[in-house]
């Protein structure tokens, strides 16, 4: 039963205040997905981080609302909830309102993004370990203001990130009888993972009340699951990565950090436009309860290579270690998360290639290179076509976010913090797409990525300003890949101080058939892991299909 908490009468409260309302009244919940629903406060700060924790482990707290959540039907493994608190920044933020760009409002219709990382479990007691992360949070939200703040809407219909030091939500949880072995060893992807996230399947424009951000600390039987999930409407991948390397490094006392987010607001992306929302504001726009079927494919180094060879009709040889090489420095002139361990790794393949090659005479290029990653979207592009068993002459549709930072002019920073993303579609009938070579599908998405420079972005911003919407997220006609996330992020920098992650997952958020993530491979240097979701049949295609799997090494 939901039991109401009384309204406050005043919105500005000391933390003492506070933790005299936390013992309010509260809604007595199963211990199931723990959200801290908390409204827009301004809380004074002392020089210490401030955690307030609910009276029950088994409770969740909000202030002037009614809390109601769905459990899911049935829940695969038994997870139990050791505590739940709040987590504020340890210095009062001074950072202004943040206008929401024409980049960020189209995100208020998707789930918040869920990621996180699988650890090994660390060798101290796993109270030190929730102290630490505590602490570590609050430090860093000092340095990401936005992520402890809320959204709000002015008169005018304009919608703001408030930097109000409201906090975020920290959750300890138990799963321990789910080992490292459960989550890595099944060829798809097991249910288990979508419990280790926070604000389950939450949509980006009730960050209004709900926490820009929470993280979700989940002990298995031999390791440790860290999830954070954050407004999609607040972040994009590249700010997520950067927050979450950044809580990392604090935590394993780092002190001087040059990822600095850049928090400004004059780019072309702020617009005069106002986009209007429904009442109660939007919703997703694909169905959350088809049945779908998960798993990460990856790719080793080698594998690309042959298939980069393949897509540019080359012979592949030992020595394609040196072009590989070459276009990961390429990629870094674009990618501030130029790590010491690729750069080692290039560093060895250039130094075996000058030790062991003889000079010899090349033919100058008369065709586009196409990458390694266009090469492997095309593959995977090819094969689902084939599994999907569409009519020749439907039209399919392959989606491509991309990151706007370093296309625009000027440049934006490369740490801006929010969302610098468009999504590239590229079209093609199913027909041309089985039966051409693999170069010519990889060749409509090369040409379509080139072409998206700053022109291509500001045209974006100009057709989105004539007609502001929500993205419409989804497979609408049953022929649609979405490709998120990226191989350059730096997911596997995450170590808080006993090791990088074994793995890294999603939650539930933003699945539907056809949504594609790819990620770096634990390995670097050019591995890839891709994270497939599909209808169970057509996975099943995929899976048989000879050849996408002959490159596949997992």
């Amino acid at each position: 039963m939901t039991t109401k908490i009384t309204k406050l009468s005043e919105n500005k409260l000391t933390s003492t205040g506070l933790c005299q309302l936390v013992h309010a009244p509260i809604s007595i919940l199963p211990p199931y997905k723990y959200l801290l629903n908390l409204p827009s406060l301004l809380i004074p700060k002392s020089s210490t981080p401030l955690f307030i924790t609910p009276p029950s482990q088994n409770s969740a707290i909000g202030f002037g609302t009614t809390l109601d959540f769905k459990m899911p039907s049935s829940s695969p493994i038994s997870i139990s909830v050791v505590s739940e608190s709040m987590v504020f920044p340890d210095q009062t933020s001074t950072l202004g309102d943040l206008k929401l760009s024409v980049s960020d409002l189209p995100m208020l219709s998707c789930h918040y993004i869920q990621k996180g990382g699988l650890f090994t479990k660390p060798s101290f007691p796993i109270q030190s370990l929730i102290s630490l992360l505590k602490t570590g949070l609050s430090q860093t939200l000092t340095r990401f203001p936005p992520l402890a703040g809320r959204l709000i809407t002015d008169k005018d219909g304009y919608l703001y990130i408030t930097c109000n030091d409201a906090g975020v939500g920290f959750i300890h949880a138990t799963a321990t009888e789910v080992s490292v072995r459960d989550i890595l060893s099944p060829t798809h992807v097991p249910e288990s993972v979508k419990e280790f996230f926070a604000l389950d399947r939450t949509v980006s424009y009730t960050g209004h009340h709900n926490p820009i951000l929470a993280v979700q600390v989940t002990e298995l039987k031999d390791g440790v699951f860290i999830g954070c999930a954050v407004n999609h409407a607040v972040t994009d991948g590249t700010s997520l990565w950067n927050f979450f390397n950044t809580f990392a490094e604090v935590c394993r006392g780092g002190k001087s950090f040059s990822r600095k987010p850049d928090f400004t607001r004059e780019s072309i992306l702020i617009s005069k436009a106002v986009l209007q929302l429904p009442e109660g504001g939007p919703k997703v726009t694909f169905n959350v309860n088809e049945p779908l079927a998960e798993r990460i494919f990856s790719f080793s180094r080698e594998a690309i290579l042959k298939l980069k060879a393949r897509t540019n009709n080359k012979k592949w040889t030992q020595n394609d270690d040196v072009a590989a090489a070459v276009e990961i420095l390429g990629k870094q002139s674009n990618n501030p998360y130029n790590t010491n361990k690729n750069g080692a790794r290039v560093t060895a393949i250039f130094e075996n290639w000058f030790n062991n090659s003889k000079p010899q005479i090349t033919e100058e290029k008369t065709t586009a290179e196409i990458s390694s990653f266009q090469s492997l979207c095309a593959l995977l592009w090819k094969a689902v076509t084939r599994a999907r068993k569409l009519p020749e002459a439907k039209t399919t549709t392959f989606r491509m976010a991309v990151n706007c930072r370093h296309r625009l002019e000027p440049k934006l920073d490369a740490y801006y913090f929010g969302n610098a993303i468009q999504s590239i579609p590229t079209y093609a009938s199913a027909g041309d797409v089985g039966s051409r070579e693999l170069r010519w599908c990889a060749e409509q998405l090369n040409e379509n990525v080139k072409a998206h420079g700053s022109d291509r972005v500001r045209e974006c911003v100009g057709d989105w300003e004539k007609n502001p919407r929500v993205f419409p997220l989804g497979n609408f006609d049953g022929a649609s890949m979405t490709m998120g996330s990226s191989p350059r992020f730096p997911m596997y920098d995450n170590d808080f101080g006993w090791g990088r992650p074994l793995a890294v997952r999603s939650g539930r958020a933003n699945k539907f058939d056809g949504k594609i993530s790819a990620f770096p491979g634990r390995d670097g240097a050019g591995t890839v892991d891709l994270e497939v979701v599909l209808s169970p049949e057509t996975m099943a295609g995929l899976e048989s299909d000879l050849e996408f799997m002959q490159y596949v090494s997992n």
